[in-house]
């Protein structure tokens, strides 16, 4: 059996997209492989039975530093994100590698699934309530992911009585307080916020780490994508996806990329990387394009997961 030891430095939520490259591999190469990992967020590889412990001195595994080049080709092809890690793995070990999952994988244990949410610790009687999960925060190198702080104050004022939201997210990043909604910012781990997704109707944001954690458990949500990143890219099965693209002149035949809408300067290479249409006057600055997409059509989606979800009981 071959030893690898998986490296990668970035985000969570890029790191839970490449639970689905080893995923892949052993369904690929069943028994061939044993897979440890070197990440940030380690905690989303616990339980994971495809994780074999090995020592950074073994001198039987081979280690490769994993990346996701195709989001270069993510304009010109239909490739998702989700697959990005595994065709790098497939040419690191230079064997055939395609994904073979259609969302993250995560694993609780038979403990963890008997614990009590923290919304349900929030209220002192311990009721049971139904929740949605939303993420109106930005991190400080791509602002142009952010929907206006007005809009999302909207959503949740117009669907109290229907929704109990649950604001998250880290607390260094940009994350305005929700009137109406239990704000746990800064308040969960990572296992802690995996198990809340798990326990949660659906969730609400941009292109983030809640994004993969709804997907990983196959939970709705409604991402508010613009015309930064093509559908193609951030699309999963039970994901709506509000988008641009086609739309505007900067976004007309692809995404724009684009990282900041106004500069930081903070001197990062990024502060050139700026949205052509800003939207300035509202809480914080936007991009045109996520300005368009306006709260009515959330609620509408909103209301229509809600009418299914009640069908379906």
């Amino acid at each position: 059996m071959k030893k690898l030891i998986l490296r990668a430095n970035l985000c969570p939520g890029d790191i839970l997209t490449m639970t689905a490259a080893v995923e892949s591999l052993h369904q690929t190469y069943p028994g061939e492989y044993a897979t440890d990992v070197r990440t940030p967020a380690a905690e989303i590889w616990q339980h994971n039975p495809r994780i074999t412990m090995i020592a950074d001195d073994d001198a039987e595994a081979e280690k490769f530093d994993l990346h996701y080049p195709s989001i270069n080709r993510s304009n010109q092809e239909h490739i998702p994100f989700l697959g990005g890690y595994t065709d790098d793995l497939g040419r690191k070990i230079d064997r055939p590698l395609t994904l073979k999952v259609n969302r993250p994988c995560l694993y609780l244990s038979d403990d963890e699934k008997t614990w009590i949410d923290q919304v349900r610790h929030h209220f002192t009687d311990g009721r049971k309530i139904p929740f949605w999960l939303v993420n109106a925060g930005i991190k400080s190198d791509y602002t142009a992911k952010a929907w206006p702080v007005e809009y999302y104050q909207d959503v949740v004022s117009r669907t109290l009585g229907r929704i109990q939201w649950v604001q998250v997210g880290a607390k260094e990043h940009d994350h305005p307080t929700l009137d109406g909604a239990i704000n746990f910012v800064g308040e969960t781990d990572h296992r802690q916020l995996i198990r809340l997704a798990w326990h949660a109707r659906g969730g609400l944001g941009p292109v983030t780490y809640l994004q993969h954690l709804c997907a990983a458990w196959e939970k709705s949500y409604i991402c508010l994508l613009g015309g930064r990143e093509p559908v193609t890219w951030t699309q999963y099965p039970l994901q709506h996806t509000l988008h641009t693209i086609g739309m505007f002149s900067c976004c007309q035949t692809s995404a724009c990329w684009k990282s900041r809408i106004v500069p930081a300067g903070d001197a990062s290479n990024k502060d050139q990387s700026l949205c052509q249409w800003p939207v300035l006057g509202l809480a914080r600055p936007v991009a045109r394009c996520m300005a368009a997409i306006r709260p009515d059509e959330v609620i509408a989606l909103l209301e229509r997961i809600l009418l299914c979800q009640q069908n379906a009981q």
